[in-house]
């Protein structure tokens, strides 16, 4: 009788200790993603990341309305910088290299210095960029009063 109970005991133990041991083996590891750290950009040199490339991908739209939420969209493109200027905008390289001089700030983007000759009339043209801008999460809308005031503010990242 006492080797069936100790029999008993050890084989409860094998299966518990194997049900453990398959109990861990479903659990899913937690794993951490990476994060890059960015150094905050001078007006001088632009956000640089401690990795390789960080990711740069934007869809930029050009559209007729007051605001974000009633534009009809008129054109959309894609952009990409990193490793190199690419996608469907007309003037990928030229457009990355305006965003990078602005430290990808688009309001330094779409700032106009006043000094064109537009007429005053209210047809909004609203442009927007999507997406992330050197690993930094980016939303970005501004409203022109007219496309005139688009086009004086002279910039080729929504020069399409």
């Amino acid at each position: 009788m006492r080797y069936i109970v100790g029999g008993v005991a050890l084989g409860a133990a094998l299966v518990i200790g194997t049900l453990a041991s398959t109990a861990q083996a479903t659990t899913p590891p937690v794993t951490t993603t990476p994060v890059a750290v960015v150094a905050p950009a001078t007006d001088h040199t632009p956000a640089r990341s401690a990795e390789l490339y960080a990711p740069t991908a934007l869809v930029l739209t050009v559209g007729h309305g007051e605001h974000r939420a009633d534009t009809a969209v008129q054109r959309a493109v894609t952009l990409s910088c990193t490793p190199k200027a690419s996608g469907t905008h007309p003037l990928p390289a030229g457009a990355c290299s305006r965003l990078r001089a602005a430290g990808g700030e688009f309001d330094r983007v779409t700032r106009t210095d006043g000094t064109g000759a537009c007429t005053r009339e209210w047809d909004p043209v609203v442009v927007t960029a999507d997406g992330v801008w050197q690993g930094r999460r980016v939303t970005y809308t501004h409203t022109f009063a007219n496309s005139c005031e688009l086009r004086a503010a002279a910039n080729t990242v929504f020069a399409f």
